[in-house]
């Protein structure tokens, strides 16, 4: 039973999440607590909000910048010439000693050939991704919390089950004190029920640390330690190969993730392409200066406007490698995603193998589950009369406590009868 939870419970989680199974709605509050709670889910929605903003700045690439300028240059000796005038040597100088410049400069790329659109492109591509990866830490937290809220349902019922079986064994140590007292029984008899009190106590002991580490689990993904859960009320459809493996590739995060990725290459790819290609910008600006002739000196307004053209014409060979380089990446992310594929498909078939054989079990279990019951009740009852042994009854509670035929064997010990 308890490998068909841990078996069970991400697909569980899965259909939970987008409402296409009818699921318990304690473990529901649960799951969508630990959304709220758990550091990690606010961690992946975060990475959301930062992809957006990525988005936002890749978008203003390509916006207007304008740029405020001053300087001040100082130069000796500055460029000049001498002139006759009136029989006497003038000279005139070409630029002042004290030169200053201020200016209010803007640019604009006109045309980029798809640069901008692509590197859009490639950002939102981000923000899929990080979507997608909330949406698989929600899968897995939500997979964990039904895991421990059923592990929980699971050992409160064996410590149920533990309690039963140590009122029969206190119950009949109860008759072994009495018979000792006739002379009926000896002492090896009381301690031989009474080791075997002892190891269910032990038994009990172990259950009762294993629900206590799963409360702590369940306070640690939920925030929360009160769980009222008594059944395993999920329900799972019987599926094919093919169908699970179908439904996976549609819905199941990894595979949206591994064709994110994908997806992601091939544009970095597109990007890559258009680096060969030219740009058209414009630039105007117009500001304060002076060394403008002939009054040098004087401070006066001037403007400047212009169109560039870059045209990339040789790079080394740097944008074929990286074509190359980036077409391997694609290949190399196309290949992951097939792998995936056959590794679901794998686990997807052990998983099932598992789960039918598992319920075939539980099926055969309930015939022996009957037989233990009545050999225990048979045994407890000749016990009682006198014609029955102390080991009869220590193996019929055994056979209903014990998983298989060789812990039984572990299990028996010598007795006086």
């Amino acid at each position: 039973m308890k490998k068909i939870i841990i078996l069970t419970m991400f697909l569980i989680a899965q259909r939970s999440i987008t409402a296409q199974v009818k699921t318990n709605g304690e473990l529901k509050e649960l799951i969508n607590r630990s959304f709220s709670y758990f550091p990690k889910i606010k961690e992946a929605d975060n990475a959301i909000l930062t992809a957006t903003e990525r988005v936002a700045l890749t978008k203003l690439n390509n916006s207007v910048t304008v740029n405020a300028t001053g300087s001040y240059t100082f130069i000796d000796p500055v460029p000049s010439v001498v002139f006759p005038v009136g029989g006497a040597a003038q000279k005139i100088n070409f630029q002042p000693q004290n030169n200053v410049n201020t200016s209010v400069t803007g640019n604009y790329t006109i045309v980029d050939f798809g640069r901008l659109k692509a590197a859009v492109e490639r950002a939102k591509d981000d923000i899929q991704f990080a979507e997608h990866n909330a949406s698989a830490a929600r899968s897995a937290l939500a997979a964990q919390v039904a895991t421990i809220y059923y592990n929980i349902v699971f050992l409160q019922k064996a410590i149920t089950i533990q309690d039963s079986v140590l009122a029969f064994l206190a119950e009949n140590k109860k008759i072994v004190d009495a018979k000792i007292k006739d002379g009926e029984a000896l002492k090896l008899d009381l301690l031989n029920i009474q080791a075997n009190i002892d190891n269910e106590e032990n038994k009990k002991i172990d259950l009762t640390n294993s629900l206590a580490k799963q409360i702590n689990l369940l306070s640690y993904t939920t925030g929360t330690t009160n769980t009222n859960g008594k059944y395993f009320d999920f329900n799972l459809d019987d599926y094919t190969v093919d169908a699970a493996a179908s439904n996976a590739e549609a819905n199941n995060t990894d595979f949206l993730l591994a064709k994110d990725k994908i997806k992601q290459a091939n544009n970095d790819m597109a990007i890559t392409r258009l680096q060969d290609k030219p740009f058209l910008n414009v630039t105007a600006g117009a500001g304060f200066r002076n060394g403008i002739q002939p009054e040098i000196n004087q401070f006066k307004f001037n403007y400047l406007a212009g169109v560039g053209l870059t045209v990339p014409i040789y790079t080394g060979g740097k944008v074929k490698q990286q074509l190359k380089w980036q077409q391997q990446i694609v290949k190399q992310q196309e290949i992951a995603y097939n792998t995936l594929q056959n590794n679901y498909r794998k686990d997807v078939s052990l998983a099932i193998n598992d789960i039918q054989s598992t319920k075939e079990r539980i099926k055969n279990t309930a015939s022996q589950i009957t037989q233990a019951k009545y050999a225990r009740d048979l045994a407890a009852i000749r016990f009682k009369n006198d014609i029955g042994t102390n080991l009869e009854l220590i193996n019929a509670c055994l056979l209903y406590t014990s998983p298989s035929p060789r812990d039984r064997q572990k299990s028996r010990m010598p007795s006086s009868a």
